[in-house]
């Protein structure tokens, strides 16, 4: 599952990199895209990611003005500027180049399945 993974992970990077992002910095962006806003720990969650990686992801974001941040009270608050709806829009581009061209690779039908039994496995795991 590990290498299948590093393989995945190889190609969503290749077609996003057009985009100037990784595929968790366009996780992060997607994830800021659905809502008004998410503290660091809500966003960490919904992710599955710990809060240290998160950090290191978001950093680049933030310094590249796509995602703000404001402190209220002692939790950050994470947004979408204008400028990281528009990278992200542009970004889906590249995201669905690099679906397409998995269901070429692997079929449309076992692509569907393999979706299906991977977001089991997030449920179950």
């Amino acid at each position: 599952m590990r290498q299948a993974a590093r393989h995945l992970s190889q190609l969503y990077e290749r077609h996003l990199s057009a985009a100037g992002l990784t595929p968790t910095q366009f996780s992060i962006l997607g994830m800021l895209g659905r809502g008004p806003s998410l503290t660091m720990v809500e966003l960490a969650q919904a992710l599955v990611m710990e809060r240290t990686t998160l950090v290191r992801a978001l950093r680049p974001l933030l310094r590249s003005g796509l995602v703000a941040d404001a402190a209220i009270t002692r939790r950050r608050q994470l947004t979408l500027t204008p400028g990281g709806e528009a990278r992200l829009a542009a970004a889906g581009v590249h995201w669905r180049a690099a679906q397409d061209e998995f269901e070429r690779r692997f079929g449309p039908r076992r692509a569907a399945w393999l979706r299906r039994e991977l977001f089991r496995v997030t449920r179950a795991v």
